[in-house]
This record gives structure tokens, C-alpha cells and sequence, in this order.
């Protein structure tokens, strides 16, 4: 009798897509504005700074975030927004960002 093989076989595992690991898996969010492709970033994938509309700060290098873009196929790659996940959560309970330049007032 031989031993009970405890690691499968080389040929029996699957092969990982390298790229849609590091990219991720896209699915489309509903939301009152269209539907919309979303797409998780890992930390480790995460190279460039990229400036978030739903809070109008940066997305440090190495920090985890989402990628989003409309799902209507009517986009192109400049519909491409990386968003905090928090700020995307709340998309729908916060009023539009207002960008102001530095020597505008604050309030008013």
C-alpha cells in the first residue's frame, strides 16, 4: 500500500492569471447616476498618486483604492476615476466637491 498523496499534482492546479490577480476583478455597482464598472487596487499594486473626486485629496503610492468608470461602454480610459473606498461608499450622501484655489475664501 502506498502513502496518501497530500499535495495535488502540478497539472491538476489551476494556472492563476498573474495580471487579473495584481489588477483585479471588475464588477458593476448600481448606483443613482448609472451603472458603474468598479475594480479594487491593492496596496502593492498601487504606484502612482492619483487624486480622489469624492474628497478631492491624494491616493499616496502603496494605498489601497478602487478604479471606477462607467459601465455604458460610452467611456473611454480618460472615465477612469481612482476613488478611496470610503469616499465611494458615500458618493451618494455627499454633496459635490467643490475645488476652490488657495487665495479663495473658505466659507460662503
Amino acid at each position: 500500500m502506498s502513502p496518501r498523496r497530500n499535495r495535488p499534482r502540478r497539472d491538476d492546479v489551476e494556472r492563476l492569471d498573474t495580471e487579473r490577480a495584481r489588477q483585479g476583478v471588475a464588477s458593476v455597482q448600481q448606483w443613482r447616476d448609472g451603472d458603474w464598472q468598479v475594480r479594487g487596487i491593492s496596496g502593492g499594486s498601487s504606484v502612482k498618486t492619483y487624486r480622489c473626486p469624492g474628497c478631492d485629496q491624494e491616493i499616496r503610492p502603496g494605498v489601497a483604492h478602487l478604479v471606477a468608470w462607467p459601465a455604458d461602454g460610452r467611456g473611454d480610459l480618460t472615465d477612469r476615476r481612482h476613488w478611496h473606498s470610503g469616499c465611494w461608499r458615500a458618493r451618494d450622501r455627499r454633496a459635490p466637491v467643490i475645488q476652490r484655489g488657495r487665495g479663495a475664501p473658505r466659507h460662503g
